[in-house]
């Protein structure tokens, strides 16, 4: 039964538009079956979208984007940074793609499982860890993510603080030497950490 961390999915796609507010922003987005919190936005990804710390004219990545509500926000935000979005799921690469058109918003979307086809460097790592996949999944995309960090870089992650979140800001801590919380809410954290 594949997740939606799962590389190719089999249930039908079951299109549907739906609308997601981010803030005072309204977002029309498509969505379909297959696709992580495919019918509402969930609870640790619009505190991440609300807490961003990029600044203009970043290279940003939007890894694990899902159907790419927090990239296209950013982008929303911050027009003038450089938006990459990636997912393992093939399915939600291709929504993000589709909801990038929707909302007039110009982003790279690759499908690649973590950084294994991503070669470039970034100025900001954002994303919401799939807890669900397990520890080794988190740890080693907080991993790869450090690694493709520019000095100065920033990661920033969302999670659920007291359901394992607070372990991941220790791995973050024990990779780049620093880690903060920048915000919280409904149980969930926003850690950042810097490279230096």
């Amino acid at each position: 039964m594949p997740h939606y961390y799962s590389e190719k999915q089999t249930s039908p796609l079951n299109l549907t538009k739906i609308n997601l507010k981010v803030g005072n922003e309204f977002f029309p987005m498509y969505s379909g079956s297959g696709v992580f919190s495919k019918k509402k936005l969930d609870k640790g990804t619009e505190l991440l979208a609300k807490n961003l710390l990029i600044q203009p004219v970043w290279d940003v990545l939007d890894l694990g984007c899902g159907i790419g509500i927090v990239g296209i926000y950013a982008k929303k935000m911050f027009p003038s940074i450089n938006l990459f979005m990636s997912d393992v799921n093939e399915r939600a690469v291709f929504l993000a793609r589709k909801n990038a058109k929707l909302n007039q918003v110009e982003a790279k979307v690759r499908q690649s499982d973590g950084f294994n086809k991503i070669s470039e460097e970034f100025d900001a790592v954002i994303f919401n860890p799939p807890q669900v996949a397990g520890k080794e999944v988190c740890f080693r995309l907080i991993e790869e993510s450090f690694k493709h960090l520019k000095k100065g870089g920033i990661l920033e992650i969302v999670a659920r603080h007291n359901k394992g979140g607070k372990t991941l800001s220790e791995k973050m801590n024990s990779l780049f030497d620093n880690v903060k919380d920048v915000a919280k809410g409904s149980g969930y954290r926003v850690y950042v950490s810097q490279k230096n």
